[in-house]
């Protein structure tokens, strides 16, 4: 006969350091959340360095430049002002994806709709 080992695996234990951080946490008290009706506000997610994300930079370049572009351009022009850092390989195609992203999830209330094949434009 096999004898069980009782030692407990590392996924077992995380688990179980979990559960008991989530029963020792305290609960957020009701008048400290948030209401419902309450709009939530988009905080501009700048950086220590003082840069934007790659979302809010896309943003800001497309409404300055008032027409389509395509991502390579809006990340150079990004990157050209100072708002966006990425030391990224494919910063066009992050930021592609980031705004494709948007829209998919977001549709009519995205900041961003695509004009044509690869071209985006800031919402009125």
């Amino acid at each position: 006969m096999k004898k069980s080992s009782k030692k407990s695996t590392g996924k077992q234990e995380k688990a179980a350091k979990k559960t008991a951080e989530a029963q020792a946490a305290p609960e957020t008290p009701v008048a400290e959340t948030a209401s419902a009706a309450e709009p939530k506000q988009r905080k501009k997610a700048e950086r220590e360095n003082g840069t934007l994300s790659g979302l809010d930079a896309a943003a800001k370049v497309l409404a300055d430049a008032g027409e389509p572009l395509n991502c390579k351009t809006i990340v150079e022009r990004a990157i050209e002002k100072g708002l966006w850092k990425t030391d990224g390989k494919t910063p066009a195609a992050t930021v592609y994806a980031a705004i494709i992203r948007e829209i998919a999830k977001k549709g009519d209330a995205a900041r961003f709709s695509k004009t044509e094949r690869g071209k985006f434009t800031i919402r009125a």
